[in-house]
């Protein structure tokens, strides 16, 4: 590619290292198991943790686990959040036996009547309680009022709670461009928003947006076949200066041409 940008994909768990070769992509992101499932995390790989670890080492290939879409630690309900600390301490434990760079997860929402601080107290329970032996990479999601990443604001508040556990220095932040379009955070300022309150950006998912700016919907489209301004999705992921993950609809061929559309634009 013409930029030190690194653009990578999400792809699918069997196996990743070929997924990523297909490509000629230098890193790739992938569920462990049933993104909707409480199952925990299971290796589709043929070679199982270990293999892995050693098969995507000896191609160069960097490695980013997705947490299951439920995970959800910031929410009041004992039933959905006791099992979901659980479930997220299994992923990093696994994510970490593939020598993963970071684990991709949600921010969460708590209920329609609860007080969002609950939630941000649960957030840094989270963080204490999860022994975090890889970065924990939290995302800004695109829809919800009672979301604990979609508006800055919830962001600032969720990151303030977080700051004075031990561990923060092992969270970072994935920044979804789909979901700051969908979510109603303007991308012109949104790379500049996030770094002055988190201080950093550590992953860019880079995905157009099937639907309108602060429309609550997260439904990915290709780069330049939705509804978010070309130049402002090449600006973010010029000015963020992060590794990319593109999560856009079809297989390799599809990928590949969202990488050159991005790259001929920045």
């Amino acid at each position: 590619m013409s930029t030190s940008i690194a653009v990578g994909a999400h792809v699918e768990q069997s196996d990743p290292v070929a997924e990523a070769q297909a490509r000629s992509m230098p890193h790739v992101q992938f569920f462990l198991g049933d993104p909707q499932g409480y199952r925990g995390p299971e290796f589709a790989y043929a070679g199982g943790a270990e293999g892995l670890k050693a098969d995507a080492e000896a191609a160069g290939i960097g490695l980013y686990v997705h947490a299951p879409y439920i995970v959800n630690v910031a929410t009041t309900n004992n039933r959905i959040r006791i099992p979901s600390r659980k479930l997220l301490q299994q992923h990093v434990d696994a994510a970490a036996s593939i020598g993963a760079r970071g684990l991709i997860v949600h921010g969460g929402h708590v209920n329609k009547d609860d007080d969002p601080e609950k939630g941000f107290d649960n957030w840094r329970k989270a963080i204490e309680a999860v022994d975090l032996k890889l970065p924990l990479l939290i995302e800004n999601t695109a829809g919800g009022d009672n979301a604990m990443t979609r508006y800055l604001d919830r962001i600032a508040r969720v990151w303030d709670a977080i700051s004075t556990t031990e561990q923060f220095d092992r969270v970072g932040f994935c920044l979804d461009t789909c979901h700051a379009h969908a979510g109603g955070n303007p991308l012109e300022t949104v790379v500049e928003d996030v770094r002055r309150i988190t201080g950093r950006i550590d992953l860019v998912h880079c995905n157009d947006s099937r639907d309108d700016f602060d429309s609550g919907a997260d439904r990915h489209a290709n780069l330049g076949a939705g509804k978010v301004d070309p130049d402002l999705l090449a600006a973010v992921v010029r000015d963020a200066g992060a590794p990319v993950i593109l999560e856009t609809p079809g297989g390799s061929a599809e990928h590949v041409a969202d990488a050159g559309w991005l790259s001929s634009r920045l």
